[in-house]
Parts: structure tokens; sequence; C-alpha cells
């Protein structure tokens, strides 16, 4: 089970934590807290949902990440990446609908990590990747223009093109109040991020800026025109369900959990890199799951680990899961004694520090130098940003990786045509240049599987055809999937019946248990397996003498 399943706090605490590491863990914790406290409201705020559901998810996803993950400084907690997948669950099922959503998604997350599915999530391409990564952004980006420009809006359309026609129509009614906000708060975090690294801008922009419009009475929408006051607490609420939107729950659920996955063992996957570390992903995976399971019974919405907050934990000295766990009680302090007072924070602000974000997730110079890469890759990565921009996150996950999944075939299979030849190496030549007329030579040189197996297939029978013995290299031959091995089966046959032998060479230790296992010792015989090529010409040359 430690395999599966084995929280770093728990090895470290075993180990022995030293106690200036714990007191620079603590340190490191409450900077991270006060960076993820704009953010957690933000990310709230931007998905459609009130304020605290993003401090509650800080507090208690965070918590349960940093305490049962597999990685050492990992921070979880509301992403941007979940604020367009949030919104559209919100406008399509309600709030219900977010709740159910989100715990399907952590029972998802913690089958991930039981089934060591981990490793196949690394897989996933990193053009897909940018591509939803950058199309968040954009559409993140558009969400803010309302609250940034201050303009009068009850509502505003759900479709990307919709809201930005919108904008534009109502542009002349902009309240310059609010655009001054928005753009002050940009400059503030610009400029304090070069200042230093330890006081986050976004934190001194809401606290400045809320002041001010306080003191001033600048006449601007706020957290408190809008939603009230923030309560200072949490409690247990299990909404009703609709049977009927089941179906829908768990797609949404579904998605949640692979964004949330290839998320956060990304962030563990750079923060291993900054500490020289190793996380366990199925851990991982598991912890995360868990946390998205028992978050929203307090009001919480999806968590997974964040790549910016982490990475500020490492800078700060973070290097164990106590700093993400007083990062969380950072932000349940902030919630109990200050809540309060996040009502003043004006919406501009908020909109501004999601203008940075945006940015920051666009990834456009990866972007760029993607559009100059391989064809299939550009496909993929145009394919899922616009679909991510102009219809939504779900469709270009599913699209994208089936396009990804089917492009990668024919990049093989059309490696596989290249390779396939009647192959007669140098070595050969030299050390058998009097090999008698009737025995071939034909190699496999590649994996044996559906897209390039027929073609394979054809080869050998003509070869065969031509020759009395026919030995088949197979010393490249990595793998042999159910359509290679039923290709292959067949030429063997057809071989078989024209009374051509075959002898095999260089056969993989593994993929020749697996083919006997298939029935290829019926074909040919184990005899007539040699672990050298070699071996198999000598032998080849005496069945064609004789």
């Amino acid at each position: 089970m430690n395999d599966i399943f084995y929280p770093k706090l728990f090895s470290l605490v075993k180990a022995g934590i030293p106690r200036r590491q714990v007191y620079s863990d603590i340190l490191s914790g409450v900077v991270v807290g006060i960076i993820a406290l704009p953010l957690s409201i933000a990310f709230a705020v931007a998905s459609g949902v009130s304020p605290e559901k993003g401090l509650i998810t800080g507090v208690i996803a965070g918590f349960l990440i940093s305490f049962l993950g597999g990685s050492r400084v990992q921070i979880g907690g509301p992403t941007g990446a979940f604020v367009v997948i949030i919104s559209g669950i919100v406008s399509k099922y309600g709030i219900e609908g977010l709740f159910y959503s989100n715990i399907i998604a952590g029972i998802f997350l913690i089958l991930f990590g039981v089934f060591r599915i981990g490793r196949l999530l690394k897989y996933i391409p990193h053009p897909l990747i940018t591509g939803f990564t950058s199309g968040i952004a954009l559409v993140i980006f558009t969400t803010q223009i309302k609250d940034a420009l201050g303009l009068p809006l009850a509502s505003v359309p759900a479709e990307f093109l919709g809201k930005w026609h919108t904008y534009i129509t109502h542009f002349p009614g902009t309240n310059p109040y609010a655009l001054a906000i928005t753009l002050a708060t940009i400059v503030i975090i610009v400029v304090t991020g070069r200042i230093t690294r330890r006081i986050p801008g976004s934190f001194i922009a809401i606290v400045l800026i809320s002041l001010t419009v306080k003191l001033l009475r600048i006449p601007v929408e706020t957290i408190g025109s809008l939603y009230g006051t923030i309560p200072s607490g949490f409690h247990l609420c299990v909404p009703a369900a609709d049977s009927a939107l089941w179906g829908g729950y768990v797609q949404s659920g579904l998605v949640i959990a692979l964004l949330g996955g290839i998320e956060s063992l990304l962030s563990a996957s750079v923060a291993d890199g900054m500490i020289s570390g190793n996380h366990r992903s199925n851990t991982e995976l598991i912890a995360q799951g868990i946390a998205n399971t028992v978050a929203p019974f307090f009001g919480g919405i999806p968590a997974t680990g964040a790549i910016a907050r982490t990475a500020a934990n490492v800078k700060n000295g973070g290097r164990t899961p106590i700093a993400g766990m007083v990062h969380a009680l950072t932000l349940l302090s902030v919630m109990l004694f200050f809540g309060p007072l996040a009502r003043y924070i004006p919406m501009s602000c908020l909109a501004g520090i999601l203008i940075v974000v945006s940015y920051n997730m666009s990834e456009w110079r990866s972007f760029r130098a993607m559009l100059k890469g391989h064809g299939s890759d550009v496909i993929v990565l145009l394919v899922t940003f616009f679909l991510t921009v102009v219809v939504d996150l779900v469709a270009a996950i599913e699209v994208g990786v089936v396009l990804s999944s089917l492009l990668f075939m024919k990049r093989m299979g059309d490696l596989a045509d290249k390779r396939i030849d009647f192959v007669v190496d140098s070595d050969v030549i030299d050390d058998y240049s009097d090999l008698p007329e009737g025995l071939g030579i034909y190699e496999i040189s590649g994996p044996l599987f559906f897209a390039s197996a027929r073609r394979y297939v054809e080869l050998l029978k003509e070869i065969g055809l031509r020759n009395r013995v026919l030995i088949i290299r197979m010393r490249h031959v990595a793998f042999v999937d159910h359509t290679g091995w039923m290709n292959f089966s067949d030429a063997l046959k057809f071989l078989k019946e024209k009374h051509i032998t075959v002898l095999l060479s260089g056969l993989d230790g593994a993929v020749e248990e697996h083919l006997v296992k298939e029935g290829l010792a019926d074909l040919v015989p184990r005899e007539h397996h040699y672990s050298t090529f070699r071996e198999a010409a000598d032998r080849g040359a005496e069945l064609v003498r004789e």
C-alpha cells in the first residue's frame, strides 16, 4: 500500500525534521498564505461563486493536500485553470451541480491514484496543455473586462464573441474610476514584483486601493455591494441533487479530475526541479481526491496544486508540507478575524489582479514557439485553443485528447512505413557473402502494432514467396499489440501453408514469452527461435542446402 499512498509528511516526520527547517516552513507558510488571500477571493468571484468559497477551498483543500500529499512543497487551493470550468458548471447546473461535480471529481482522482494512473497523466501532450491553458487565460481576461471598465451591465452573454460585442457596444459607459483602479492595481503588482518577492503585489494593491476607495468614497462596485459581508466561518452543507442531471455531473467531474490531476502533477514536477526532490504521483492524486471530496461539504470549490504559490513557497524557504499547512491556517485566521473587511475590496481591483494572472497563464512565448514546430503539434495546439475559447474546456480536452491520439498514430504509422523494408545489414553482407539462394532475410525494425502491422505482413508474404527459408529479425521489436499479433500470425500461417520455413532471431525475452502464450510456438517451433542472427543464418543455410 505504501507504493500507492504514503504521504510525504509522514515519512519526513519519521526521519525527523530539523527545528530550523520547521521555523523556515512556518515563515514561508505565512507568506504564501498572504499571497493566496487575494487570489483565492479573485478566483472564486471570477468563477461565478461568492468570495468566501475561495477562502474555504484554500483552508480545507489546501491543508489536506499538504497533510496527505506526495510532494514536499506543493501548495493547493483554487486556481485560474478551474475558473472556466466552474463558471460553466454553475451557469448550467447551478451551485448544486458544482457541489456534486466536485465530489465526483474527487472520487475520480482517488481512483486515478489507486490504479496508478499518475504516470499516464504525465503523457498528456504539451501542445494540448499549452492550448487549453492559453485559451483559459484569454477567457479569464475576457470575463474581467466588465469589472475592469466598471460597465453597468446586469448580465453578460456566456459566449466569448457575445461578451466582446457587449463590451464594445457599452464601452461609452466606462467608469473612469474603475478603469483607473484596474490600471493602478496592475502597476502596483508589476512594480512590487521588481522590488521584493517577500510581500505579494496583489496583497499590497488590495490593501492600498481598498483603503483609498473607502476613505475617498470612490463610486465603484465592491465585494460588499455585490455579495454583502463575507462570512467569518463555514458550516456543513449538502444541497439537493437533480437526478436527471447526473450524467452532466459525471462528465463535469471527469473534466475537473483530469485538469486537476494534470495541473497538480505538473506543479509537483516543477517543484521537484526546484528542490532536487521526487514527488509521489499516486499519493498526490489521492490527496487531491480527498481534498476535493471533503471541501465541497463546507462550501469549497475545485482545488489543485498551484504552480505560482508552490514556487513562492520554495523561494521563501519552504521544504516540508508544514509550510502548506501553515498557509491554510493563515487563510483561516484571516477569514475568522478580518473576513468582514473584504467587503471593501473593489471589483476593479480584483479584475486587475486577474488580468495579471491571465497574462502569466497565457504562456504566449511557448505558444509562439510551438507554431513553428511539427504540423501535428500545431494542429493540436490551435484546435484546443480555439475550442477552449469559443466552445468550452470540456470539448477542448475531449477533442484535444482524441486528436492527439489520432495524430500520434498517424506519425507512428508514417515512421513505420519509412522503416519497413527488406533489410540486409552491412554486417550480414560482410560476414555472409556466400549465403545460398533461397534464403531470405527480413527485419521488422520497430514495434509491431496496429499502425504498421498490415504493411509488415504484406512484405513478409511477398518476400517469403521468393524463398524456401525466411529469417525474420526481431531485435528491434519492443512490443507487439493484439492487432500486430493477429496480422503477424496470419502471415506465419500463410508461409506455413506454402511450406516456407520461418526462423526468428533476436526476439526479446518478454516479447517472446507473450507471443508464445498467444500461440507462436504452433506456427514457428521453439527450436526455430534464435537469440542471435548468426545462429539463425547458419541454420537457414543448412536448411536451404538440404
